[in-house]
């Protein structure tokens, strides 16, 4: 018999959970190629001594983050409140001051470099593991970049341990590693539905955008 070996591309079974990936994610090299290329844009440019590891870019926090107002909302309703920044506060942390997260605490932080992403790749984010250490929880689940993508990266961040963490504007705060794509026929923000395109400072769900919801309005 024949052994039968999958195509290089990725497959998916229904029924079973089996996902084979081809695709190799971008070394350190690969991705100061890609940054030469600009196919990878970063703003301002990352310094590669600090910011470079591996396999990933590290990324830089913002001083904006945006709380929510708990003590004004008892529900978030996508269907009642298509707008949920109003359930939000804005806050700028001034000067060299931290910003303190408290135990059982969320905010949505943002990330200091505004990233272009060509469609010949796709991009994970990941909180780093010296903050993970202190309980420090950098999304929930928006770890996913999709091709095409550009602006600031919202953070959702919360901190699952018991002692408060301070975090300081421009400290190294998540990684981004790159994996290349397929033919991509419509990029991020091509076809006018990206509701986060140009994002330029922790944005609030943007869900009551979605279409299912746009319908029951």
């Amino acid at each position: 018999m024949k052994a039968r070996f999958a195509s290089p591309s990725s497959r998916y079974h229904c029924g079973s959970v089996m996902l084979i990936m081809y695709r190799m994610i971008l070394s350190d090299s690969d991705i100061q190629s890609a940054i030469e290329r600009n196919e990878i844009r970063f703003d301002p440019c990352i310094d590669p001594d600090l910011q470079l590891q591996p396999a990933s870019i590290d990324l830089r926090l913002a001083r904006w983050f945006r709380t929510f107002n708990t003590n004004q909302c008892f529900l978030i309703d996508p269907l009642a409140a298509p707008d949920l920044e109003q359930v939000t506060t804005l806050v700028e942390v001034k000067g060299n001051q931290p910003f303190i997260v408290h135990p059982g605490e969320f905010v949505l932080g943002s990330t200091l470099e505004y990233v272009w992403l060509s469609a010949r790749y796709v991009a994970r984010l990941d909180g780093r593991s010296s903050l993970g250490r202190m309980g420090i929880i950098i999304h929930s689940t928006a770890g996913y970049v999709d091709p095409g993508f550009e602006g600031t990266l919202t953070l959702e961040i919360s901190n699952v341990g018991k002692i408060p963490v301070a975090l300081y504007p421009a400290m190294r705060i998540c990684r981004m590693s790159f994996y290349p794509t397929g033919v991509v026929t419509h990029p991020y923000g091509s076809q006018g539905r990206a509701k986060y395109q140009g994002q330029r400072a922790p944005t609030a769900s943007r869900l009551g955008q979605d279409q299912e919801f746009r319908r029951k309005a």
